[in-house]
């Protein structure tokens, strides 16, 4: 039962950061994003190890091994501060 329900907080945290991202409430560039995949994919990890199903263990260690990397780097001011910071192109007919 123990096991049942870190894997269902797994699948919670990993669909929940899923979900975030397709409402536009969560982007790939936010910490939380990562963090949540990061534990999930831990948690679904650690499960499928101790029930031996390397599958999975595959690829949920791979899902959260791949979520460390956001997490580690310096963030990233937002896009609109990006552009406002480097000044602006523009690609189009500039006609006065």
């Amino acid at each position: 039962m123990f096991l049942q329900v870190i894997s269902f907080v797994g699948a919670l945290l990993i669909l929940g950061a899923y979900f975030s991202y397709q409402r536009g409430w969560m982007g790939r560039e936010n910490r939380w994003y990562s963090a949540m995949n990061l534990v999930g994919g831990a948690l679904l990890a650690w499960v499928a190890t101790i029930d031996q199903r390397w599958g999975f263990v595959l690829l949920e260690g791979t899902w959260a091994l791949l979520s460390i990397p956001p997490l580690i780097r310096p963030p990233r001011p937002p896009p609109a501060a990006r552009a406002s910071a480097g000044g602006a192109r523009s690609y189009g007919n500039d006609n006065p």
